[in-house]
């Protein structure tokens, strides 16, 4: 099976998709990376991070809003997931890991 490219975003880069990234990151045949929205994000999301990815996971609708208005040219034949997560939960949150160990690990198999 081929890796698949997955990156994570949220707001500002600092709870919510690190937190998948460190998690996902362990599975076999995937890789990730995770970015932010937000222009105080502690990592900006890059043209380059969206080109490397084969799956686009954002936490809320208005991040898929924000992507698509802002990178539309980067989209094109990406499959972008949004799991409706708000911003709740702290870095590696217990109740954040198995939310998104339900949410994500079905669109990973």
């Amino acid at each position: 099976m081929a890796v698949r490219h997955v990156l994570f975003l949220c707001s500002r880069n600092r709870l919510r998709s690190p937190t998948a990234e460190q998690v996902f990151a362990a599975w076999p045949d995937v890789e990730t990376d995770s970015a932010g929205l937000a222009d105080d994000a502690d990592v900006s999301l890059s043209g380059e991070q969206l080109e490397w990815a084969d799956l686009i996971v954002v936490m809320e609708p208005s991040h898929r809003r924000r992507l698509m208005q802002r990178h539309r040219g980067y989209l094109k034949g990406k499959h972008v997931v949004v799991l409706d997560i708000p911003d709740n939960y702290a870095f590696m949150q217990p109740e954040l890991i198995e939310l998104l160990l339900r949410k994500v690990g079905p669109v990973l198999r």
